[in-house]
């Protein structure tokens, strides 16, 4: 048995359709509200670039910010191939500010998705110099922990110039988070100091068993990390609760899980990727999955992903099943 789930949450991808984007990105918005309703503890939001999904979660947060005031707003995961690390430290500190320090940035690393057709339009000059290694994702997380920016600042007539970062939110760097497949990736987060995202996909470098993956991975994390196995490590498997579900909502949800199955029976591609089934049942049913999942054992926080193409309708009963029915499950029990 694992222990008693500390922190509970959910990750969303905001779809929209492009005739009519702004009431996919109220769906969202709605969604969080009502998940602070609920008690959750945190909300992720999905990066998507040219897709039919949210391009830009700082937006959508800042947004968010304003219509909640105690759940926890995060990126699962905002990829930094497609940012500057100064101009993105500056957004992050803007929204940390504005909510009141519950921001949580999940970042990855990497060359942009399909690369080599958008890098003309995402870096006209410089795409073939890029840098899209750690050493990225560690430009993003001194400029946010609040190093020198540049050399120069005082003042200059009647402007004042900053040598770091401003605005510069303090406790933000120890909420920065990274989102890792791999064994390497873990150890990086942990010697860097970040927490870890660890969510339905993994590389099956020393096992095909999945869990058993993730496991090596929280493990791999917290042996590299200062805190130890104190270090904050956050688990983001698909979960279908159907408790209050109605029969048609159910026979979707087994569809869409069913379709989804083959892809979890082996590694895919030359960097075997290993996908892990999505949960559908009761609460009851799931709870005793997770309860035998040996990664979800090494870990006291999750952000359920909701699962793609579903209707407002459906997230509102999958979130008010995982809040009411999973969650107390697992041992989580809502802030007061």
């Amino acid at each position: 048995m694992s222990e008693p789930l500390r922190k509970l949450g959910f990750l969303t991808i905001g779809l929209f359709d492009e005739a009519d984007p702004r009431k996919g990105h109220e769906s969202t918005l709605e969604i969080i509200e009502l998940g602070e309703r609920l008690g959750f503890d945190s909300a992720w939001v999905r990066h998507r670039h040219l897709q039919y999904g949210v391009s830009s979660p700082v937006a959508v947060l800042a947004a968010a910010t304003q219509r909640t005031s105690r759940i926890a707003l995060g990126t699962a995961v905002t990829p930094v191939g497609w940012e500057n690390p100064l101009r993105l430290a500056e957004d992050l500190a803007t929204v940390d500010v504005l909510s009141g320090g519950r921001l949580n940035p999940g970042v990855s690393v990497g060359p942009p998705m399909h690369y080599e057709q958008v890098k003309h339009a995402l870096y006209p000059d410089t795409a073939d110099v890029e840098d899209f290694s750690y050493e990225r994702v560690r430009r993003l997380l001194d400029l946010v922990r609040g190093e020198p920016a540049t050399d120069f600042g005082g003042v200059e007539g009647f402007e004042v110039f900053s040598h770091r970062v401003q605005p510069h939110s303090e406790g933000l760097g120890r909420r920065m988070w990274y989102g890792g497949a791999s064994l390497r990736s873990a150890r990086w987060a942990g010697e860097n100091g970040m927490n870890f995202l660890t969510s339905s996909v993994v590389k099956a470098e020393e096992s095909e068993d999945f869990a058993e993956i993730q496991r090596s991975h929280v493990r791999a994390f917290r042996s590299h990390h200062p805190d130890g196995d104190r270090a904050r490590v956050s688990q983001g498997l698909v979960v279908i609760p159907t408790d209050s579900a109605t029969s048609d909502q159910r026979a979707r949800y087994e569809e869409y899980a069913a379709k989804r199955l083959p892809r979890t029976a082996s590694p895919l591609g030359p960097a075997r990727m290993l996908f892990a089934p999505d949960l559908v049942g009761t609460s009851e049913e799931i709870a005793e999955r997770l309860h035998a999942h040996a990664g979800f054992q090494e870990v006291d926080e999750v952000a359920f992903a909701l699962p793609f193409t579903f209707e407002h309708d459906d997230y509102v009963q999958i979130l008010t099943d995982i809040a009411e029915k999973l969650g107390p499950a697992l041992g989580w029990k809502p802030e007061a």
